[in-house]
């Protein structure tokens, strides 16, 4: 089989992705390089005839609060549908353009915004129910940003605009062999030769996962170089061999490029993905059917929101 982590940026240039290959030795890992168009990557990759794993750096899923009010049965229908509607991915300059069929804000700081005002505007409770519950905060790792909230650093909804509108819409409308996970099953159950099987990946909760720390912040090449030993570690630990151009990249610290953080961050996320294919991280969903049908779920994420009861799935 092929595992593949792409670094989603909104930038087309910085979006990078590695590849995997499974063999009867084991893994072997190649550096990370440009995606390109994705949908070309994908079908390339799907002509070698193996089952093929998928990580992307950015959101699958709706808030359930959001999810409520819609006609679909799940989300990728829901998400196959957006290939009609241009309109919904328009971010809005102000709130008085917010709804239901124009949810992201705001394209610019503006003063007085909040979360608060958006979740109002969408006629949601509170502000809480913007985020899905796998954006919550957990004991291990602090909340992430709501999906139609699109400004900071922190933000993801521009990325979720960026893959959603210009290639999975599309793509899933016309009919591509994606699988998305978890709403259509397990990730060792969906994978099939000619099949691709996506899955929401984050490389901060990979880097968690795997047991390493960073000495300082990834944008910083010494840092990453820092890292080389512990990630080249856990590679060995998961029967990744990397290939020279890889291990060359890693000792490097990805190099001194703008890029540098996307090459890490991708090979991250492609190590959370085989640490789960090869049963060494479950693939754990909570049983509940809104994450199963509609908010999705971060692979190799075990632990609830605060104030949850743990219930695995």
């Amino acid at each position: 089989m092929m595992a593949l982590h792409a670094d989603w940026s909104v930038q087309p240039a910085k979006r990078v992705f590695a590849l995997a290959r499974r063999g009867a030795a084991g893994w072997r890992a190649e550096a990370p390089r440009p995606v390109g168009d994705p949908a070309q990557l994908l079908a390339g990759l799907l002509a070698e005839g193996v089952p093929l794993a998928v990580g992307l750096d950015l959101p699958l899923g709706l808030p359930r609060a959001y999810a409520a009010g819609c006609a679909e049965e799940d989300f990728p229908s829901f998400l196959r549908g957006l290939a009609d509607r241009p309109g919904f991915f328009a971010v809005n300059e102000t709130l008085a353009t917010v709804g239901r069929d124009r949810p992201f804000y705001p394209a610019r700081g503006v003063k007085g915004m909040t979360r608060l005002s958006l979740a109002q505007a969408l006629g949601l409770p509170d502000a809480a129910a913007l985020c899905r519950w796998c954006d919550l905060a957990t004991a291990e790792r602090p909340a992430g940003a709501p999906l139609f909230w699109t400004l900071g650093a922190n933000q993801s909804g521009k990325a979720a605009i960026a893959a959603w509108r210009d290639w999975l819409a599309p793509a899933l409308a016309a009919g591509a062999p994606y699988a998305l996970w978890p709403f259509q099953g397990g990730l060792v159950d969906l994978l099939a030769p000619g099949r691709a099987v996506l899955a929401e990946v984050y490389p901060a909760e990979a880097l968690r996962q795997l047991g390493l720390r960073l000495s300082g912040s990834k944008r910083d090449c010494a840092a990453r170089r820092a890292l080389a030993p512990g990630l080249l570690a856990a590679m060995r630990r998961l029967g990744v061999e990397p290939a020279p151009d890889m291990r060359e990249a890693i000792e490097a610290g990805f190099g001194t490029g703008p890029d540098g953080e996307d090459r890490l961050d991708c090979t991250l996320g492609l190590l959370c993905l085989i640490q789960v294919l090869e049963g060494a991280r479950p693939d754990t969903v909570p049983e509940d059917d809104w994450v199963r049908r509609w908010e999705g779920w971060v692979l190799g994420q075990a632990a609830l929101p605060r104030g949850l009861s743990q219930r695995g799935g």
